[in-house]
Parts: structure tokens; C-alpha cells; sequence
């Protein structure tokens, strides 16, 4: 099992992802958001997570570029947001997200909702139209690897049945307390066909803080209840994409290597379904 935060999930194609990533989602552009993406890089995260929709790629790119590390034992990632499917509207968003990133190659390029709701009229078309812009992407060289966001079996199906470079990550809502039949069959589907599953919201924004299992299971290790939620996913075989702007807790959720969750406590773990669903339906996202 991983024993850092430089290991790594190898993805079908063989490029290799780090097994923990910074997530970035509602960080503030600006300052903000650049020094919590150096002090993640400081703290040892190579992997950083943006999206088109979280309006930061600017402050990421430049985190990355003044951190010191160079840029290849950096993994960045960033996503097409659904106003700008369809072929021809992708490769100019991606064209924009690299200038804001200050990129010439990105490592990972995500379809971040396979329907929106403005959208659905449209699918499957629109969804296949983006898919094909990144397939161009992919083997124009300008992306190291493609996937997607929020798919469930249905719609990984769909891709399967017209693409000619498969989905090498789906990065979906994986987390404590979340046991919908739905997401699991994604996470097991994915996993099946060769795709690395990615969590996000793995610290469950909050809402599992003082779950009586999850205290306990905390106490046991004695480590810190946030510190679990991300084991809980590696465990899993799940990447999680924790995020923080407070540096004491960026350093914290990284610390998650030297502990590991017993059989009896993923058990545990895994029969908690008090906090749900956080983000919308995968057929219900916002447009």
C-alpha cells in the first residue's frame, strides 16, 4: 500500500498519478489560494487539482511555478466546465486554461459533468462531441491524460461505446458516509475497466466531523478524524483529493502514511451512512 505522498496509481496508459492530491475547489484566486497550493507543495503534495469552474488555474499555475519544484514532479489537473462542451468550444476552453495555468502540456485533462441540466437535450451528443476534443488533445501530445468527472456506469457506457481513447480516471463523490448503491457501482465499474477512481470531498466538507465511529477509530490511531477519511480512501483504492486553506490542517491531511485501518475498521467505517450525498446528481448538475 502507498507509504508517501510521491507513490503513485499508474493509469492505462502508464503515465503515473500521485496517490493523493491537493484539491482546490472554492479556494479563493489571489492569494489565498497561492499560498495554500505552495504550503501544499511544501508540505509534499505533487498532484494539485483545479477546474475551469473554480475560477483559481491563474493562482495554481503560478503556485507551481514559484514553488521551487520542478514542473515534471508536478501533477496538475484541470476541467472542462459545461457551458463549454462540444468539440470546438473544449479545445478553446482548454487553450484558455493553459494560458491562465501558464502551461504548454497539462498532466490530466477532466469533462468535469457528463449532463447539465441546461444540456440535456443534448446528451449524449454534446458529451461524445467533448469526449472527441480530448481524444485530439490526447494524441496531439498537449495532454498527458484524459478522463472524467461525475460518471456514473450509464454514462461511462456511453463513451464506451464511441470513443477511441477510453477514460483513464473518473473522479467522482467518494467519501465516509456516503454509501449510495449509484456511486458504488461507479467506483466498482470504473475500477473494472481500468480507470483510477478519484474522491473528491473526501473530508466530507465537515459534515462527518464527530461521528461517534469515526472519533473512535480516530482515537484508536490516535490520529485526527480528518486524517482517517483520507486513509479510509487509499484503503479503498480510492485517490483522495483533500482540500484546506489553514496550513496546520494541508500538513495534517497529508500526514496519512503511517498509520493503517484494520479490517474491523473499514467494517466500521463503511457501515456509516449519516452524511450523504453532498453535490448534485450526476444528471442534475447545475449548467
Amino acid at each position: 500500500m502507498f507509504s508517501s505522498l510521491t507513490d503513485c496509481f499508474t493509469l492505462a496508459n502508464g503515465v503515473k498519478i500521485p496517490c493523493v492530491g491537493f484539491g482546490t475547489y472554492k479556494t479563493p484566486d489571489g492569494a489565498t489560494c497561492v499560498e495554500s497550493v505552495k504550503t501544499a507543495i511544501e508540505a509534499g503534495y505533487r498532484h494539485i487539482d483545479t477546474a475551469e469552474f473554480y475560477f483559481n488555474e491563474e493562482s495554481v499555475g503560478r503556485a507551481a511555478a514559484e514553488s521551487g519544484v520542478p514542473r515534471g514532479e508536478l501533477f496538475l489537473t484541470t476541467k472542462v466546465w459545461n457551458t463549454h462542451q462540444g468539440y470546438d468550444d473544449t479545445l478553446a476552453a482548454f487553450d484558455a486554461s493553459m494560458r491562465r495555468l501558464g502551461l504548454d502540456v497539462l498532466d490530466l485533462y477532466l469533462v468535469h459533468w457528463p449532463i447539465a441540466k441546461d444540456f440535456k437535450a443534448e446528451y449524449p451528443a454534446r458529451f461524445i462531441d467533448t469526449w472527441r476534443a480530448l481524444e485530439t488533445l490526447y494524441r496531439d501530445g498537449r495532454v498527458q491524460a484524459i478522463g472524467v468527472c461525475n460518471c456514473l456506469k450509464s454514462h461511462l457506457n456511453v463513451l464506451f461505446g464511441e470513443c477511441r481513447v477510453l477514460p483513464m480516471v473518473n473522479q467522482i463523490e467518494f467519501h465516509f458516509g456516503f454509501a449510495d448503491a449509484d456511486q458504488l457501482e461507479a467506483a466498482e465499474y470504473s475500477a473494472a475497466n481500468g480507470l483510477v477512481v478519484e474522491g473528491w470531498a473526501p473530508l466530507c466538507r465537515g459534515k462527518a466531523f464527530g461521528n461517534p465511529v469515526l472519533a473512535a477509530i480516530a482515537a484508536k490511531h490516535g490520529r485526527t478524524e480528518a486524517q482517517v477519511l483520507v486513509r479510509w480512501c487509499l484503503e479503498h483504492g480510492v485517490l483522495p483529493l483533500p482540500k484546506s486553506a489553514t496550513p496546520s490542517r494541508i500538513r495534517e491531511d497529508a500526514d496519512v502514511f503511517s498509520f493503517s485501518l484494520d479490517a474491523d475498521d473499514m467494517a466500521r467505517l463503511d457501515a456509516v451512512s449519516s452524511v450523504g450525498r453532498l453535490g448534485p446528481h450526476p444528471d442534475e448538475a447545475r449548467h
